[in-house]
């Protein structure tokens, strides 16, 4: 992995902790209420640090252990390799859902961004 990809003081090498950048994007993603959505922006710019592709790695590399379906691709597509479980909880939730084309591969649904996206409820910027 390519020191490029955390934000500046982000070592994911130094395996015996969690590298604190990633300590606050998990924090983050298991305040999202079942049923609603962030997407790897919003993570990003929730915590005024870093972009979507960091908050995407973070969530590949340390995410099993958290809801890592309500952090999001912001085009509503569900996860590559993770659809059905993904799906699965979305209904699960009750996360709202666009039911997809005809045209659509696999003919697997999106999410509703419009209606499924949470902005942080409110909540004072204290992973910040």
């Amino acid at each position: 992995m390519s020191e490029q990809s955390l934000p500046d003081g982000v070592r994911p090498e130094n395996a015996d902790a969690l590298p604190e950048y990633a300590e606050r994007v998990l924090d983050v993603t298991e305040v999202i209420p079942p049923g609603r959505v962030m997407t790897y922006g919003d993570v990003a710019e929730y915590l005024e640090e870093g972009g979507p592709r960091q908050v995407g790695r973070v969530m590949s590399l340390y995410g099993g252990g958290v809801p890592w379906w309500r952090v999001v691709r912001a085009d509503g597509v569900l996860l590559a390799g993770h659809e059905l479980e993904a799906l699965d909880r979305y209904r699960e939730e009750g996360t709202p859902l666009r039911e997809a084309s005809r045209a659509a591969e696999g003919h697997l649904p999106r999410l509703d961004l419009k209606r499924a996206r949470w902005d942080g409820g409110g909540r004072a910027q204290e992973h910040g």
